[in-house]
This record gives C-alpha cells, sequence and structure tokens, in this order.
C-alpha cells in the first residue's frame, strides 16, 4: 500500500506542469532587452549622368560660342559635355575622335562633318552604335538622327542680299572657303549664286584653303594682285573674314576692295564696326550648341519628340551691318560670359 501510494505521488508530479524557471531580475532603470532593429534598405542608386559629345570641324573661334552654348545646356540639364577641335579639320581626324568618345562612353554625338558625301559609311557605322546628330553641317544621306543648324542655302541667299546692295551697278566677285566638299559650304556657295544671277555681279571662282588661315589670306593677296577690278571678296567659313581684312588692309585697297563675310568673329564684328567689311551673316553657334546637348539629353531618355518630322532643326541667320553690329556684340557678349 505504501509502495502504490509513492508510484502515485511520482505520476502526479510527472502530469503536473513545470514550474517557471526563475528570470534574472533587470536592473533598475534598464530597458528590457528586445531584438536589433533590421537595418534600413540601401537607397536606390543615384542615375547615372548622361554624357553627350560635340565636335567641331576646325579650330575657328566660332566654336568658342558655340562651347559656351554646350555649357549652358549641361549646366541645367545636369549632363557632361565632351567638347572635341579636330586640328587639322580632316574626316579621318574626326573619325579618330568620334571612336574615342565613343570609348569614353558617350551616348551621343553631335558632328559638323567635313566629308559628308564620301562619309555616309562612316557615319552610319557610328549612328549604330550611339545617338549621332548633325550640327553646323548637314550629312542628310546618313542615318543621322536630326541637323541642327542654319539653313545655309538660305544664309548664302541672305549674303547674296547683302551683295546685291553693295555692289548696286555688278562687279566681280571671288568667294573663299575652307573646303568645297562640306555642305554648307556647297549651299552658301549656291544660294549666293542663285541670288545674284542676272544683276551683273559675276563670280571669278571660289577658291580653298583646307582651313589654313595663312593660305586663307594668301588667297586673297594673290587674288588682289591677280584681279585688280576684283570689286569684292566674299569669305564663306568664320575664319575667312579676318583674313580677308587683312589682305585688303596690307594691299592699301580698304574701302575700294568690299568685302562681305560669315559668322560673328570677333576681328570680324570688329571690321564691320569700322565700316571696312560690309557685313557679315551670322548663324547663332550658341544656339548650335544649346539645342544639340538638349537634343542628346533627350534622346539618351529615350524621348525622340524633339525630332522633328523633316529631322532639320534651322536656326534662323542675322545681317550684321554697321547699323546693328554694337547691339548684335553686346548680345553675344552676354552670351559667352565676356
Amino acid at each position: 500500500m505504501v509502495i502504490f501510494a509513492a508510484v502515485c505521488s511520482l505520476i502526479v508530479a510527472a502530469c503536473s506542469p513545470s514550474a517557471p524557471a526563475p528570470q534574472t531580475p533587470e536592473a533598475p532603470g534598464q530597458p528590457q532587452s528586445a531584438s536589433a532593429p533590421a537595418a534600413p534598405p540601401a537607397p536606390p542608386a543615384a542615375p547615372e549622368k548622361v554624357k553627350v559629345a560635340f565636335v567641331t570641324n576646325n579650330a575657328s573661334d566660332f566654336w568658342k560660342i558655340a562651347e559656351a552654348g554646350t555649357k549652358k545646356a549641361a549646366e541645367e540639364l545636369g549632363c557632361e559635355v565632351l567638347f572635341r577641335i579636330p586640328a587639322t579639320g580632316s574626316a579621318q581626324e574626326q573619325q579618330q575622335i568620334m571612336e574615342d568618345l565613343i570609348v569614353k562612353g558617350v551616348s551621343g554625338i553631335a558632328i559638323s562633318p567635313n566629308d559628308p558625301a564620301n562619309w555616309t559609311d562612316t557615319l552610319n557605322e557610328f549612328a549604330s552604335k550611339v545617338n549621332l546628330i548633325t550640327q553646323d553641317s548637314d550629312a542628310p544621306q546618313s542615318n543621322r538622327a536630326c541637323y541642327i543648324g542654319t539653313n545655309n542655302y538660305d544664309a548664302g541667299v541672305a549674303a547674296g542680299e547683302l551683295l546685291k546692295k553693295v555692289l548696286p551697278n555688278g562687279g566681280k566677285i571671288m568667294m573663299f572657303v575652307g573646303k568645297l566638299d562640306a555642305q554648307n559650304a556647297q549651299d552658301r556657295k549656291r544660294g549666293i549664286e542663285d541670288t545674284i544671277k542676272d544683276t551683273g555681279i559675276t563670280v571669278i571662282d571660289t577658291l580653298t584653303d583646307e582651313t589654313d588661315r595663312a593660305k586663307a589670306m594668301s588667297n586673297a593677296q594673290d587674288t588682289i594682285v591677280k584681279y585688280p577690278d576684283v570689286a569684292c571678296l566674299v569669305g564663306l567659313w568664320s575664319y575667312n573674314g579676318p583674313a580677308l581684312l587683312n589682305a585688303v588692309r596690307d594691299s592699301g585697297k580698304e574701302g575700294q576692295v568690299k568685302i562681305v563675310c560669315f559668322d560673328e568673329e570677333e576681328a570680324t564684328l570688329l571690321g564691320v564696326s569700322q565700316k571696312a567689311i560690309e557685313g557679315t551673316i551670322v548663324q547663332q553657334p550658341f544656339e548650335f550648341g544649346y539645342q544639340s546637348v538638349k537634343l542628346m539629353n533627350q534622346l539618351a531618355k529615350g524621348d525622340r519628340s524633339g525630332i522633328p518630322e523633316s529631322k532639320q532643326i534651322f536656326v534662323p541667320v542675322k545681317t550684321i551691318t554697321a547699323e546693328n553690329v554694337e547691339e548684335f556684340r553686346a548680345t553675344l557678349s552676354q552670351q559667352i560670359g565676356r
């Protein structure tokens, strides 16, 4: 009986809930322990900055104005612009520059191609790798996304209209340019020739200098000597204006041999203000740079809404003479921070 009672006591004890384990009391004022909070999620990675490039066709001061436009757009949009100026202006050098830019990871290139007619396949190859646009001089047969710049035929027409005022009784003119295989040179020349047709103004010839400023000046000097009855020298590219002015002054024929030119180099504008140059057709290169970067930034983000159906964005030209040159110089100085 005693044994049976002992066994029952053990069974009851085994079936009873065990007493809770004693807990160590918390120290006074110490917070109760809790599991460590989960680490906050990592912030999303910042979007990679868009990187684009702008390639000129020569080393003219004209491009400093365009560069100011690219910098302004880059500052506003938060993108990076690589600005490249070829030393020789050859198509081969432009190609090497573009290949290097692609290695550097640009998503877009805006170029003024020097030999578009013979460079279509090369431009198409670049267009398959990056967003390719042309500026200043077009390559309409290529797969470029868009052209931004002057309607160069219309610019030639404006120069022709100025020539008709400068030579109301007609006369002989000589034209000067870096390369005639550039589309902008061809279009300006054609615009001038169409406008002066049947006016008594005749074109002796068009001389090229391969963007060599010394050659540009010697071409003008030789013309003045060889054609003593030449009435006006016409420079189609930006550096031609100062070269023609120096040649005319050296010959002692300032005021006798007239000058009409393109673009807004400082020496050209000074010559206009001094009435040594009759006038210059300016293209607003600041807008070339600004609008090119703006469009390439959009294209990098997949937005093609900035490309018109014509795939051409024309920047209007202005005719600058002694009457409006100071106003124009003030505007230009403000644009480039000078």
